[in-house]
């Protein structure tokens, strides 16, 4: 062996050996999803929410129904600026649906509107909210189902239109406890309605959202990726009060969701979702850059 040619193999015999002491499971539980950006923290302002989105290196936006209203009769030039900002789009809130039987049809048309509006945007999906809560009530279980066939009826609807229907859990809303969650979940029909979890919510309403994946794991469509404190330092002994905060500032187990989600070889789309920014001295880009930065440097994304 000449003396370079030992000196080259002793090189990559160190490097070897130094990679050899790295754990592969580091590496081995970044889930190979798909990371989009809500567009609610720029709080309509949509054009410089996906430049922004985009900027930062997410490969989709959720627009909400605000850019229905904006853009219904301007399709083609909502259509112009997401093509620019080479963002896909997986997602779009499309709001509220009521179970009132005198309201089934006008909820039922308007979702249907909204599907045919993102399906002309080239996206793939829109998720229902409901705000039926009263407070200090809890739904009862037929209220839960009977939401959950409305929702499926405006799933086999816009599953006509290639539109996939999801559900958001959500605080103060019907679907507000785990426990609520899963009466709605089982009764679900699957082929038309599937689940967007969203963790933070799931978190704060009692569930733990890691186990929610591996529980829910076969009618999860999407997730929202998002992070709540609570209690808030001005309110230590109040355990209802809380804030969305960015990811890694929180109290939701974040890494164990990422786990899990590799466990089941998660492969669609996870939106990261802040509400607003936190610290009213902060940009929406900033706060957007505070969540990335946990995702690369707590998770491993290559974002």
């Amino acid at each position: 062996m000449t003396k370079i040619s030992r000196r080259n193999f002793l090189y990559q015999a160190g490097l070897l050996t130094s990679a050899s002491l790295i754990p592969l499971d580091i590496f081995a539980k970044v889930p190979k999803l798909q990371l989009a950006y809500s567009a609610i923290t720029w709080g309509g302002k949509d054009l410089d929410a996906m430049k922004d989105i985009a900027s930062l290196g997410f490969k989709g936006v959720q627009l909400r129904a605000n850019a229905y209203d904006n853009y219904k009769t301007k399709v083609s030039e909502l259509n112009e600026q997401i093509v620019a900002s080479g963002l896909a789009l997986p997602m779009f809130s499309s709001g509220n649906v009521e179970i009132d039987p005198a309201k089934e049809q006008s909820t039922i048309d308007i979702h249907v509107a909204h599907a045919s509006f993102v399906k002309a945007l080239g996206g793939t999906s829109i998720q229902l909210t409901n705000s039926l809560r009263k407070k200090g009530e809890n739904p009862t279980t037929e209220q839960l189902k009977r939401l959950t066939f409305v929702m499926n009826e405006i799933g086999k609807q816009t599953a006509d239109l290639g539109i996939q229907t999801t559900y958001h859990n959500h605080m103060n809303q019907f679907g507000e406890t785990p426990e609520e969650v899963d009466v709605i979940v089982q009764a679900m029909n699957p082929k038309y309605l599937k689940l967007l979890l969203d963790v933070a919510h799931y978190h704060q309403g009692g569930g733990t959202p890691a186990k929610a994946i591996l529980d829910y794991k076969d009618i999860i469509d999407a997730l929202h990726i998002k992070d709540v404190q609570s209690p808030l330092p001005d309110k230590p002994e109040d355990p209802k009060a809380y804030k969305f905060v960015e990811l890694g500032q929180g109290n939701v187990d974040l890494k164990a969701v990422f786990d899990n989600l590799q466990k089941i070889n998660f492969k669609k789309w996870a939106i990261v979702e802040l509400d607003g920014v936190p610290v009213k001295t902060r940009t929406p880009k900033e706060s957007g850059e505070i969540s990335k930065a946990f995702l690369k440097n707590n998770i491993g994304f290559k974002i």
